[in-house]
C-alpha cells in the first residue's frame, strides 16, 4: 500500500508539473485542465518504471516537486529592471493607473450614470470584492475559466467577483430580499486576454442596476432599456443602439432547427460570437460542438435577421417557430417589450431586435440586452437581461424550497469603454479637461516684504469661499509668481481667479479675473462671494 501511495503522489507531482508549465507559458491565457485520460496515461507510464523501494520513491517525489518549483520560477513573469539592477515599478497585466485628468472624466461619467440610477428610484448596496468560489462556480458557462481564484490559505476557498450580478443574487438569497431596485458601481475581475486600447482589462468597473420582484411581464424589462438610452444619451457618446433578444426565443429556434437539448448552451455561446467573428468560423465551432452543418445553416438563417416590431410580426407568422412553446412565449414577450418601450418614450431608432445576439452567460432566462456605439470599435458598452432562476439557485442551497424564485432583470454598463469614448470627445470639443473640481483659484500679488501677509489673506479668502460652498484653492507658496498661478488655472480649466494684493487690501476690495477672457472686475470685499456665484452660475449654462 505504501508503494501505491507513493506512486500516486509521484504521478500527481508529474501532472502538477505539466499543468504548471502549460499555465505559465502565456500568462494571458485562461487555465484549461488536461483531460482525465491524459493523467491516467501519465500514471501508467510512471508506475511501470517505479522502483520498489519506498525511500527511492520518496526521493523521486521530492525531486519532482523541486523540478516543478524550478519550472514555475523560470516561467513566472520577470520583474522589469532598470540599468544597474534597480526594480522598475509597474502595474499588473491588464490593470492600470488613472491620472487626475482621467479621473475627472471618469467621475463625470460616474455622476451621470449614478444620477440616472437614482432618478429611476434605485438604492445602493455594497458586496465584498471576493466571494466563495462555490458562489461563482457554474454561473458563467464557458467564461468560468476567466474567474480569478485566490490562493488557498487553509480556510475558505475564495475567488474575485467576475461580475456584480451573481453577488447581488447571493445577497438577495442570504438576506431574504424579494423586492428591490438596486444599483452598484464597483470593480470586477476577469482573467481575460487584455486589449488596453479597446477598453478590455482584467480589472475594471461595472455600473449595474437590477430590479427584483414579481411584477407585470416586461414592465421592468422595458425600464432597463429606458435606463440605458437615458445614460448613453446623457453621456453624449454619439450614435448608439440597444440590441435586444429573448432566451426563450433562442431556445425555440435551436429546437426547431434540430439542436439537441443538451447542446443549447454550447451552441448559444457560439452564436454569441457572431458580432465579432465571421459566420464560417462560427459554423465550424458549432460543428465541433456536435451539430451538423445543415442544422448550423438553419440557425444562420434566423440569426441574420434584425429589425423592430415588424420583425416580431413576421416571426409570429412562422408556423414552425410558433408551434414551439418556448419560441412563441419569447415572441409574445418581445412584442410586449416594444409596446412598453414606446410607453417609456424610448426612441424607436435606438432599439434593434437582433436574433444573432445571445449573451453567453448561463443564468439568463428571458429578455437580453446589449448596447453598442455605432462606428466605434470598442465592443459592447452595456449588457444584461432577465435571470429569474439565479436567486432560487442560492435559496435551494440554503435549504429553502427548490421551486422558490425571485424574478430579476438588470443591465450592466462597462465604464472603461465608455470612458475612452467620452474622454476623446471631450478633448476634441473642449480642449483642456478639468482635472480637479476647483472653481476658484485664490491668486496673490506680493512682494518680498508683504508675501507672508498676502499668504495669510489668501488663506482667509479660501476659508470664506469654502464656508460659502464654493470649491477653491490657493498656492502653498508665499512667493508664488502671479503668472505661474494664472497658468495653473489655464492648465486645470479653473474658470475664475480671485486676486489678492496690497492695493486690494487697502481699498477693501477683491479683484475677480475670468481666466478664459482675461476680463477683470473689482468688487467690495463683502460682496465678492455673491458676485462669484453669479459668474459661476452663468458659466455653467
Amino acid at each position: 500500500m505504501e508503494v501505491v501511495a507513493a506512486a500516486a503522489i509521484a504521478a500527481g507531482a508529474v501532472a502538477a508539473t505539466a499543468a504548471t508549465a502549460a499555465d505559465d507559458v502565456d500568462n494571458n491565457a485562461a487555465v484549461v485542465d488536461e483531460p482525465e485520460a491524459s493523467y491516467l496515461k501519465d500514471f501508467k507510464e510512471l508506475a511501470a518504471g517505479l522502483p520498489d523501494d519506498v525511500e527511492a520513491l520518496q526521493k523521486m517525489v521530492l525531486e519532482l516537486r523541486g523540478e516543478s518549483a524550478s519550472k514555475e520560477a523560470e516561467a513566472a513573469p520577470k520583474k522589469s529592471k532598470k540599468k544597474g539592477g534597480k526594480y522598475q515599478p509597474k502595474t499588473p497585466l491588464g490593470m492600470r493607473d488613472y491620472h487626475p485628468e482621467e479621473m475627472a472624466v471618469r467621475e463625470r461619467v460616474f455622476d451621470t450614470i449614478k444620477g440616472v440610477f437614482k432618478r429611476h428610484g434605485a438604492v445602493s448596496i455594497e458586496t465584498p470584492v471576493a466571494e466563495l468560489k462555490e458562489t461563482l462556480t457554474g454561473k458563467y458557462g464557458e467564461d468560468s475559466k476567466l474567474i480569478y481564484d485566490l490562493a488557498d490559505q487553509g480556510g475558505e476557498i475564495l475567488a474575485l467577483r467576475y461580475d456584480l450580478t451573481v453577488p447581488f443574487a447571493r445577497y438577495c438569497a442570504e438576506h431574504g430580499v424579494e423586492t428591490i431596485k438596486r444599483y452598484h458601481i464597483a470593480r470586477v475581475y476577469r482573467r481575460d486576454n487584455p486589449v488596453m486600447t479597446k477598453g478590455r482589462y482584467r480589472e475594471f468597473y461595472q455600473c449595474d442596476i437590477d430590479i427584483a420582484g414579481e411584477y407585470e411581464p416586461m414592465v421592468a424589462d422595458a425600464e432597463c432599456v429606458k435606463i440605458v438610452t437615458d445614460i448613453l444619451g446623457g453621456l453624449d457618446v454619439g450614435d448608439f443602439l440597444v440590441k435586444i433578444n429573448h432566451r426563450q426565443l433562442l431556445d425555440g429556434i435551436f429546437a426547431v432547427c434540430g439542436v439537441p437539448d443538451d447542446l443549447f448552451r454550447p451552441i448559444c455561446s457560439a452564436v454569441d460570437k457572431l458580432d465579432k467573428t465571421e459566420w464560417p468560423e462560427v459554423k465550424e465551432e458549432m460543428i465541433r460542438k456536435g451539430i451538423s452543418g445543415e442544422v448550423a445553416e438553419k440557425i444562420w438563417g434566423y440569426a441574420q435577421q434584425k429589425g423592430g416590431p415588424e420583425l416580431v410580426a413576421k416571426l409570429l407568422e412562422d408556423e414552425d417557430l410558433c408551434a414551439n412553446e418556448s419560441a412563441k412565449a419569447g415572441l409574445d414577450a418581445m412584442k410586449l417589450l416594444f409596446e412598453f418601450c414606446d410607453c417609456y418614450g424610448v426612441p424607436a431608432n435606438r432599439v434593434s431586435f437582433d436574433l444573432s445576439m445571445a449573451r453567453g452567460l448561463d443564468y439568463y432566462t428571458g429578455v437580453i440586452y446589449e448596447a453598442v456605439l455605432v462606428g466605434a470599435e470598442v465592443g459592447s458598452v452595456a449588457g444584461g437581461g432577465r435571470y429569474d432562476n439565479l436567486v432560487g439557485m442560492f435559496l435551494a442551497k440554503k435549504g429553502k424550497k427548490k421551486d422558490k424564485k425571485i424574478p430579476c432583470v438588470g443591465v450592466s454598463l462597462g465604464i472603461e469603454r465608455l470612458f475612452t469614448v467620452v474622454a476623446n470627445r471631450q478633448k476634441s470639443q473642449e480642449g483642456a479637461v478639468a482635472s480637479r473640481p476647483t472653481e476658484i483659484q485664490v491668486v496673490g500679488i506680493a512682494t518680498s516684504e508683504d508675501k507672508q501677509e498676502i499668504l495669510r489673506e489668501r488663506m482667509k479668502v479660501c476659508s470664506e469661499l469654502w464656508e460659502a460652498g464654493v470649491s477653491a484653492e490657493t498656492s502653498y507658496k508665499a512667493s508664488a509668481k502671479f503668472m505661474t498661478q494664472v497658468q495653473h488655472c489655464e492648465k486645470n480649466a479653473i474658470p475664475f481667479a480671485v486676486v489678492v494684493g496690497k492695493s486690494e487690501l487697502e481699498a477693501g476690495k477683491i479683484k475677480i479675473r475670468n481666466i478664459v477672457s482675461k476680463d477683470e472686475e473689482e468688487v467690495p470685499r463683502d460682496q465678492y462671494i455673491a458676485r462669484l456665484k453669479e459668474l459661476l452660475a452663468g458659466s455653467s449654462q
